[in-house]
């Protein structure tokens, strides 16, 4: 399966993603991602700054918010993942081994449910070495 496949299956298709991505572990580019969202190159480092421990990332994360697509969402939490919200908006973000898989869900989507997906996909990458 490509990698813009599990995007659109594993993420979108489910019901519980309005859109996503998969960026590399280093935060250096995007394997794939929906059509409608562009993660720029500073969001994705932040990112895998934040995914790699980086408690000078973490922190700033917390004080200033976190930006993804170009939209800022107030951090909620940070632990193996991260989730935080803009609104009723939401995102989720997971990684793998050598990727980090990120989800966005809308108001109307239930955001537990946006973490699950986004997690299962981290997982399955986890288990075929990615």
């Amino acid at each position: 399966m490509s990698w813009q496949a599990f995007v659109d299956t594993s993420l979108v298709a489910t019901g519980h993603i309005t859109k996503g991505a998969i960026i590399s572990a280093a935060g250096d580019s995007a394997w794939a991602s929906s059509t409608d969202l562009t993660i720029s190159p500073t969001e994705m480092k932040a990112i895998a700054d934040i995914i790699a421990n980086n408690q000078a990332a973490k922190d700033k994360a917390f004080a200033e918010g976190l930006y993804v697509g170009g939209q800022r969402y107030v951090v909620a939490r940070i632990e193996d993942n991260i989730y935080a919200r803009s609104g009723r908006d939401g995102v989720a973000i997971a990684p793998s081994k050598q990727a980090i898989v990120v989800g966005i869900h809308g108001e109307t989507q239930v955001a537990g449910n946006a973490t699950s997906v986004v997690v299962a996909l981290a997982e399955h990458l986890k288990g075929t070495g990615y």
